[in-house]
């Protein structure tokens, strides 16, 4: 009996570290930051022709810092892109069973400076295309090596 409680106990515990370090972690795997090598506007000329490039139309490009001065509020230049590929969203918005990932459409990626450095934003959205599988996966796997292509081609190496 007192092995069993042992094994049991550390059972327990082994499943509890476990599930602290995913809550740890869960923000840095969710979401992905790059330095770009290039200036805040710049980066964000280069990023909507790489996307371009890659096939995808540019749905809107709010500018976070011009809509929070019309408020008072001043912050450090942002931008949040949003990208549509037509193919992919079709994919995705034709399968009835698919469409439950619609709320997480269009694709955004977001630039911004942070301590003197523009920065590229997006949701690693390979990772979380493994959850849900079938269509969806595949899809989502397409659209994130697509993005990563674009920044690939802007982030300091």
């Amino acid at each position: 009996m007192n092995k069993i409680g042992t094994l049991l106990i550390g059972l327990v515990a082994g499943i509890l570290i476990s599930f602290a370090l995913l809550y740890i972690q869960a923000p840095s795997l969710m979401i992905m930051e790059d330095e770009s090598k290039y200036n805040f506007e710049e980066t964000v000329a280069r990023f909507e022709e790489a996307a371009q490039n890659q096939g995808w139309k540019i749905s809107k490009t709010h500018d976070l810092q011009a809509s929070l001065a019309k408020f008072g509020t001043e912050v450090q230049a942002i931008k949040v892109i949003e990208l549509c590929h037509p193919e992919y969203a079709g994919e995705i918005l034709s399968n009835v069973d698919a469409r439950v990932v619609a709320s997480m459409m269009p694709c955004r990626v977001a630039i911004y400076e942070k301590n003197g450095k523009v920065i590229l934003s997006r949701m690693n959205s390979s990772l979380m295309a493994k959850s849900f599988g079938g269509i969806i996966t595949k899809v989502m796997a397409n659209a994130s090596a697509d993005n990563e292509i674009m920044i690939n081609s802007l982030k300091l190496n």
